[in-house]
């Protein structure tokens, strides 16, 4: 009958060994790193307009940076912490993802496009936009079609997914570019209206972003890129913390459901917006009509 004990002692000793050590492999690192610091830190893009931009005096705004703050509101409730604070760190193209895998942020609130490649060292909430890159030259140029460009210098952003694009489409159509790279989008631009480029090629809702808050918007003109697909954007996470990416998937699920994402689409993409009160004008396309109806992280269209 001791033996009976022991051996039933021993048994519920390690069962219970086994269950604490379930427990604390389940846990988010990321909840604990917050929980343990009172402190959400994200990463925010100082010229990716509307997502994530530099607005009045010199804070943080954007269609991203209100999504990560309905985050830091649920996770404010999911982890008890009423006093929450929520840092903001800038972040580059460059830098963006070694600072989240480091644990410098938490969350990119910025205008990263989920791919494959990506999904290798990070991870994506369900997707927040769907578009597409294209061209933008100036409209005073002979630039009409991509074909135009041929023999040009192009400029591209240096980090952005679109480089790879361009550089397939220059040996594809045999268009003989010359391809320079900057710091950031504003850069970018920089160069297109100062004569140093032809032609900038970027998603086309950042290009949007930056020329309707430039002094001569109608001083550009798009062209299309008839190579490209859909691409979607989402918040940028560390890989390997389901508990936590299923807690800014549930916010943003909750957002759409209940119509308030689109009230922030709206807010941010078709009307006004800080600091110049520029309007992109762009309406809620098909695309991104389909996820908000049906929530997914999925590549596919």
């Amino acid at each position: 009958m001791k033996l009976n004990t022991r051996i039933l002692a021993g048994i519920l000793c390690f069962v219970s060994s086994f269950g604490a050590l379930g427990t604390a492999h389940a846990k988010s690192a990321t909840l604990e790193k917050i929980r343990d610091t009172g402190t959400l830190t994200l990463g925010y893009r100082e010229s990716s307009v509307p997502f994530s931009y530099l607005g009045t005096g010199q804070k943080p705004v954007g269609f991203s940076m209100d999504l990560c703050a309905a985050v830091a509101d649920h996770v404010k409730k999911a982890l008890n912490l009423p006093n929450l604070k929520v840092a903001t760190i800038p972040v580059s193209p460059a830098n963006r993802i070694p600072l989240l895998q480091n644990g410098t942020i938490d969350i990119e609130c910025g205008s990263t496009t989920n791919t494959a490649d990506r999904q290798k060292q990070v991870a994506f909430s369900v997707a927040i936009f769907a578009g597409a890159p294209t061209w933008v030259t100036l409209a005073s140029s002979n630039i009409r079609a991509q074909s135009d460009l041929r023999g040009k210098t192009v400029v591209l952003t240096q980090g952005s997914l679109n480089q790879g694009i361009a550089a397939q489409t220059n040996v594809d159509d045999k268009l003989g570019l010359t391809i320079l790279q900057t710091k950031d989008h504003a850069e970018s631009l920089l160069m297109l209206r100062t004569g140093r480029a032809t032609a900038w090629f970027e998603d086309n809702i950042l290009e949007a972003g930056l020329v309707s808050s430039a002094p001569d918007p109608k001083a550009f003109r798009y062209v299309e890129n008839p190579r490209v697909p859909i691409y979607y954007y989402g918040l940028m996470l560390a890989k390997g913390d389901p508990e936590f990416k299923a807690l800014v998937d549930d916010t943003l699920k909750s957002l759409m459901s209940s119509g308030e994402f689109k009230q922030r689409y709206l807010k941010w993409f078709t009307q006004p917006i800080p600091p110049n009160g520029q309007n992109l004008a762009l309406p809620m396309g098909a695309a991104l009509e389909k996820r908000v109806a049906s929530p997914s992280d999925s590549l596919d269209p």
